[in-house]
């Protein structure tokens, strides 16, 4: 799997690429506006967003969608963190923010060069919904953020430090959280021990929606989560696109009920049919994704998370 599109619809909103010197925008709150640098552009991102700022009346802006933020050469995010969090009084209204919305012929997802964004959870204080895209260099420090409701970062490989970051963070309405951990090669050193704050139900007291997928140690989350005191709280669970098997998906189902979660998202798995058909039968009111198996006879050392570079 690849990130191959753009995002279609962000916080409940059409995205619409901005163009400058378009004839007709849009009002302002009716999309989510990405923002993206062309290749070979003649301005570079700073003055791409004074320019977007100046056209549209940014007051009022709900929700941005940041896509390339270079020219030529890759480069980090830093410049760009900077040039949004300089405007931020000018974007009170800002309820939502991505942060990389750049796809596999772009950049692959691990070559995107990152950042600190912590910045940009401090001078937006409206936020409810922020994501990130990228995991090289990227860092986060411990914040309190009394409006976040969902907070996402997609990555090959996240560096422990983030994950730990978010841990560490307040964060009292945080309903979902969603991490995409991927592997050692690209920066994924996050271990079960890293997760502990996310399955003891007392750091995020809302929290509904948990993802700890993309991982190379997909069973030993599973068997985590079996009895971990957040699983009675949520009402969906992510443990996609790693290599979950047999193993993992019998300690899920020998732990504590599921049946009260209202969907388990599982897709890319290594699971025998005969597992995939025992969780069916045994969460008979749960929407289960079991779709893109992958061959559960191969070696586990060749088994594949379904992002990585």
């Amino acid at each position: 799997m690849t990130v191959n599109h753009h995002l279609g619809h962000f916080h409940d909103l059409p995205v619409h690429s901005f163009t400058p010197g378009a004839a007709a925008q849009p009002a302002a709150d009716a999309v989510a506006w990405r923002i993206a640098l062309e290749y070979d552009a003649a301005c570079d991102f700073a003055e791409l967003w004074s320019t977007f700022l100046d056209t549209v009346d940014p007051a009022t802006v709900r929700a941005v969608v940041i896509g390339s933020w270079w020219q030529r050469d890759y480069e980090p995010v830093k410049a760009a963190v900077a040039a949004i969090a300089d405007e931020a009084e000018r974007l009170p209204a800002l309820e939502a923010l991505f942060l990389g919305d750049v796809t596999y012929d772009e950049c692959e997802i691990s070559w995107l060069e990152m950042s600190d964004v912590t910045l940009l959870l401090t001078v937006f204080p409206s936020l409810t919904e922020f994501s990130v895209r990228g995991g090289t260099d990227l860092r986060l420090s411990p914040v309190r953020h009394d409006r976040l409701r969902s907070l996402r970062f997609e990555a090959g490989g996240l560096p422990s430090p983030v994950v730990r970051a978010v841990a560490a963070s307040e964060l009292p309405v945080l309903e979902e959280l969603v991490l995409w951990l991927g592997v050692d090669e690209y920066g994924g050193d996050a271990t079960i021990d890293d997760l502990g704050p996310f399955l003891d139900g007392a750091r995020f007291p809302v929290l509904r929606h948990l993802g700890l997928a993309n991982s190379e140690f997909q069973d030993e989350i599973a068997s985590a989560l079996a009895h971990a005191p957040v699983v009675a709280r949520l009402e969906t669970l992510d443990l996609s696109m790693g290599v979950l098997s047999d193993e993992g998906a019998a300690a899920l189902l020998e732990g504590q009920p599921l049946t009260h979660l209202r969907a388990i998202d599982l897709h890319h798995h290594y699971l025998t049919e005969e597992m995939q058909e025992r969780l069916r039968e045994a969460l008979p009111g749960v929407e289960v994704d079991l779709s893109e198996a992958e061959d559960e006879g191969e070696d586990p050392e060749d088994r594949y998370v379904a992002v990585a570079e």
